[in-house]
């Protein structure tokens, strides 16, 4: 059956209408999938039990659940994410002091080839419904209230899959996040991090969500980005400057570069004053990632003095940086890493 979740307000309004039921019964409906997350039609009280019986016999509803949940020394927790055919996804609550973070996916697998990211391994499967995205967030939320005491303050598009390749089921997954009949959150706590793919980060601008964007860069040297994500040789650095300066033109807010810097690879002087370069075409600030090892000896974590030079020079040419250490290493919860290993 399908999953009702899959009906706007006003397809419910016409599924009602159709019944002989008062179009205001969608409203109660739909209040009771985004703003309450219920996953039983029988337990919409507000119904009558032969509505409800009348519905379940068209509809039914798909929640994804936790298959194997793994928490880190430092706190962070892990959600292998079982979804209705049997998939898995990961997700992931990074807990700090003063905020509780969720880190969604957004694909099952990955469509790009990172060389470095180990999602990038999994083949594409498919793209998460609006559903199971808005499900991975209502369920860390839960989790965050659970074992910290405290709800869920912000959301980054950074796990599995590119966010711009499932557009408009992330774009409409967004909306039930942040709308008042949806969870409530607010737009500015969600961050939205692509590779780079200029044409949907002008539309991603162009939906007024309010929401942040954040570049996946590593090198602002053309051919050797290529080398380290060869899918961009399509988006020359160009192109996606170009749709940048369109996203703070329409949004006003400003763009985080992520910036991994690896041992021999982008570690070099010429590798900062490239970035400087691209830094100062629009309104920005970085944040230099630490790298976790997929075990494929490529890549590594570039030496102590290579990150402070770094933080130097982009400060001295009066760019914001900021420093991101990994959380979760020890579960595979980091950035980069997710890539269903509880699966095997």
């Amino acid at each position: 059956m399908k999953d009702i979740r899959t009906l706007s307000l006003d397809q419910l309004k016409d599924y009602f209408v159709s019944l002989g039921e008062k179009p205001f019964r969608a409203k109660q409906v739909y209040d009771w999938l985004w703003s309450k997350n219920l996953h039983s039609i029988d337990e919409m009280t507000n119904l009558s039990k032969n509505l409800r019986e009348r519905i379940s016999e068209e509809y039914t509803i798909n929640p994804v659940s936790v298959d194997l949940l793994q928490k880190s020394s430092d706190g962070t927790i892990k959600n292998g994410v079982k979804l209705h055919d049997g998939l898995l996804v990961e997700s992931v609550l990074i807990p700090t002091e003063t905020r509780t973070t969720a880190c969604v996916s957004s694909q099952v697998g990955c469509s790009l080839n990172c060389e470095f990211c180990a999602t990038a391994r999994l083949k594409r499967m498919r793209n998460l419904e609006v559903a199971e995205i808005v499900d991975q967030v209502a369920l860390i939320d839960s989790q965050s209230k659970m074992y910290f005491d405290r709800p869920l303050s912000n959301i980054v598009f950074m796990g599995m899959g590119e966010p711009m390749m499932n557009y408009k089921n992330v774009v409409e997954a967004i909306r039930k996040i942040t709308q008042p009949e949806g969870l409530g959150m607010s737009p500015r706590r969600i961050t939205v991090s692509t590779s780079g793919i200029p044409k949907m980060m002008k539309m991603l601008a162009d939906e007024e969500l309010r929401v942040k964007l954040a570049l996946s860069l590593h090198s602002a040297i053309e051919s050797k980005r290529n080398e380290i994500m060869p899918f961009s040789d399509k988006f020359p650095l160009t192109d996606i400057m170009e749709a940048l300066q369109y996203w703070y033109q329409k949004t006003g807010s400003v763009i985080t570069f992520e910036y991994c810097v690896w041992k021999g690879i982008n570690d070099g002087d010429e590798d900062i004053k490239a970035l400087i370069r691209y830094c100062k075409q629009v309104p920005s600030k970085v944040n230099l990632i630490q790298y976790n090892p997929i075990g494929d000896g490529k890549y590594d974590q570039c030496n102590k003095q290579a990150e402070e030079n770094y933080i130097r020079q982009l400060e001295n040419a009066g760019i914001t940086v900021m420093v991101r250490r990994s959380r979760g290493g020890d579960i595979d919860a980091a950035c980069g890493q997710l890539a269903n290993k509880t699966a095997d």
